[in-house]
């Protein structure tokens, strides 16, 4: 059935039953949780507070019948997933029930949509009569694998707005946070080994003013740049593990590495001097192919596996401009003593060092769908940028693959006209294109589909500069994306996606989002 216009949930839940009557929020809510729900419940509670004006009490058991919140694990309820949830809002009293942690979360957010906007305020709301639709919502999600990206090094971006952006996942009932950490621009994460990658890395003396192609370049004269600590970055993990987030690093090789080899020139094919790079587009370097510089990436490596906990670590591989290993003696005797033919089996080669590492430590590599030349590493999973027929040559092969077409689910491409909207790289992907997307392509057996975990959006900075300007891009079109990966395929409908937006962005409007107001 339709939903009331009480029920504005995004994504849209699995089945929804509307029934007669409210249940409310009041200072004599009681919270029933375990102790192994308390710290979910506590931090729902705290989103609450400010704008309800009163905390909610949370505790193991409660005498009263009425006015409670029953947090329940069934660990018999496994036809749910992990991520899935039983919901049921009666007048009296409201149950939630998952199979584990994360469905209660994800239960939790949903319950949050149920109440009026105003609930995002940064302020005490008043006035407000904290009801929830009574109803029974049954919802799991579609996709394992429901992610967002966001480059942090054509434009560094603050450690409080990287909080902010997982707390939007979070929101989306999305669980990947995908963090690109190195490239030509900067290099944003402290190795302590290496110190240099960020003393000299981290920075660029200026930054491209205007497109990319416009001759000659015009540059804005004021160095950018930052890095994370890793104390910071622990911070940010731990911060995301309890919004049931995941974080992928991604650590750029062989190409995208201009930040690195500025820091440490003898990584490059030259040995000779070079600085971070101040404009976009391809790459002038590249890593060699030498022993020492295996190990000192696989070092680097080391130092992100410590980091972060998650099982995927992302290394790029895209984009790489093999001409400097033609031109370098040095890398193509490398190739004949490594016995091989071409330069797109030194790509091979390389990345499969880094599997087998990454392997032999219980992690999984995923890069962007050039690893696909020059054969695949054996535990590899292909993220497909450049269309789907990447992902689709995976799947078959039976590799993993996150689907993350630029057509569909690039946000740094134009959202609308280009002469009434902001300087972006190009593209144009409008929200109902973003939401037509289906990461499962024809032509898969059902056994390959299965390899398609997700797909994710991409929020690539050259032409973002600050958190808002993030904000503008990503939403509406993150809440798109977000229905694309949850909800089933069937009960997809735009007209009414733009229904249950009107009352989202509110949300949004309510919390301080920069987003994009849709025609």
């Amino acid at each position: 059935m339709a939903l009331s216009a009480n029920v504005s949930i995004i994504p849209n839940p699995s089945e929804c039953q509307i029934k007669p009557g409210y249940f409310k929020l009041t200072s004599q809510t009681v919270i029933v949780a375990d102790e192994p729900l308390r710290p979910i419940a506590e931090l729902w509670c705290k989103t609450l507070n400010t704008a309800m004006g009163f905390d909610l009490k949370i505790l193991p058991a409660a005498d009263q019948q009425k006015g409670i919140m029953n947090l329940q694990i069934q660990p018999d309820m496994k036809e749910l997933g992990k991520e899935g949830y039983l919901l049921q809002v009666a007048p009296e009293q409201v149950r939630l029930q998952a199979c584990d942690q994360a469905g209660i979360f994800y239960g939790l957010i949903t319950i949050k949509q149920l109440l009026a906007p105003e609930i995002f305020s940064r302020g005490r709301a008043s006035h407000i009569d904290w009801t929830i639709q009574c109803l029974e919502i049954q919802d799991r999600p579609r996709f394992n694998w429901r992610g967002m990206h966001l480059d942090v090094c054509r434009h560094f971006m603050p450690i409080e707005f990287v909080k902010k952006y997982i707390d939007l996942i979070a929101l989306h009932k999305m669980n990947i946070f995908h963090w690109h950490l190195t490239d030509d621009q900067g290099w944003r994460i402290e190795i302590k080994k290496y110190p240099k990658l960020t003393e000299i890395g981290g920075w660029r003396k200026e930054t491209l003013i205007g497109p990319m192609r416009k001759q000659p370049r015009e540059f804005d004269a004021t160095p950018h740049g930052g890095f994370y600590t890793q104390e910071e970055i622990r911070d940010v993990v731990e911060y995301a593990r309890r919004r049931f987030v995941t974080i992928v690093p991604e650590i750029e090789m062989p190409g995208h590495t201009q930040a690195a080899i500025a820091a440490y020139p003898e990584l490059g094919t030259t040995g000779l001097p070079t600085e971070t790079l101040t404009y976009w587009g391809g790459c002038e370097q590249i890593l060699n192919a030498e022993e020492s510089t295996v190990r000192f990436m696989q070092d680097v490596l080391e130092g992100v596996l410590d980091l972060f906990p998650g099982p995927y670590i992302h290394i790029g591989a895209d984009e790489v401009n093999k001409q400097p290993w033609k031109d370098s003696p040095q890398v193509q005797a490398r190739m004949k003593e490594l016995a091989l033919d071409n330069e797109e089996q030194l790509q091979s080669w390389f990345v499969r060092q880094m599997d087998t590492f990454l392997t032999e430590r219980g992690r999984r590599l995923i890069g962007w769908d050039e690893i696909l030349e020059g054969g695949l590493a054996p535990g590899a999973t292909v993220m497909s940028w450049r269309g789907m027929e990447g992902g689709l040559a995976a799947a078959k092969s039976g590799h993993d693959v996150v689907m993350a077409p630029c057509l569909y689910t690039y946000f740094d491409y134009y959202q609308a006209d280009p002469d009434i909207e902001p300087l972006a790289i190009g593209g144009f992907t409008p929200l109902e294109k973003v939401y037509s997307f289906d990461p499962i392509p024809e032509g898969l057996s059902p056994d390959q589909a299965r390899h398609i975990l997700g797909a994710q959006g991409q929020v690539w900075t050259e032409y973002i500069s600050t958190p808002d300007k993030v904000e503008y891009m990503a939403l509406p079109r993150m809440s798109a994306l977000a229905e694309v990966v949850w909800s089933r395929q069937k009960k997809k409908d735009f007209s009414e996606f733009q229904s249950r937006l009107l009352t989202h962005m509110k949300r949004l409007k309510y919390w301080g989002v920069n987003f994009r107001q849709p025609e």
